[in-house]
C-alpha cells in the first residue's frame, strides 16, 4: 500500500529522541511505528493500550492514610532526614523515576 498522506505532530523533543533510541534498537522509524499505532487503532477501535494515570503505591498514597498514618510516616521521614540517613531530593527522584517508569 503506498503512503501518500502527512502528518505533522509537536511532540516534546526530548520525548521525541527518546522513543527514537528505542525504535532505532528495534530497527523501526517514527514513521513506521506510527503507522503501525494508527493501524492497531483502526483495527482495535480504540487506543491498543491502557491509558490511565499511575497508581501511588500505598505506602506515599496520601489519600487513603488516615490523619495518624501521615502524621507516622512523616514523623519517620523527618527523624531520617535529622539522624543524617536520608537521600538527596534528586537522587530520590532519580529512584522513583527508574522504579516508576522503568528509565
Amino acid at each position: 500500500m503506498q503512503k501518500s498522506a502527512t502528518l505533522n505532530l509537536r511532540v516534546d523533543p526530548e520525548v521525541k529522541q527518546s522513543a527514537e533510541s528505542v525504535l532505532s534498537q528495534l530497527g523501526l522509524s517514527m514513521s513506521t511505528a506510527v503507522d503501525m499505532f494508527l493501524r492497531q487503532v483502526s483495527l482495535t477501535g480504540g487506543i491498543p493500550f491502557r491509558v490511565a494515570l499511575p497508581e501511588a503505591p500505598r505506602s506515599v498514597d496520601v489519600d487513603s492514610m488516615t490523619d495518624r498514618q501521615l502524621f507516622e510516616v512523616l514523623s519517620r521521614g523527618l527523624q531520617e532526614a535529622e539522624g543524617g540517613r536520608g537521600v538527596e531530593g534528586s537522587v530520590a527522584f532519580s529512584r522513583m523515576r527508574e522504579e516508576l517508569l522503568g528509565t
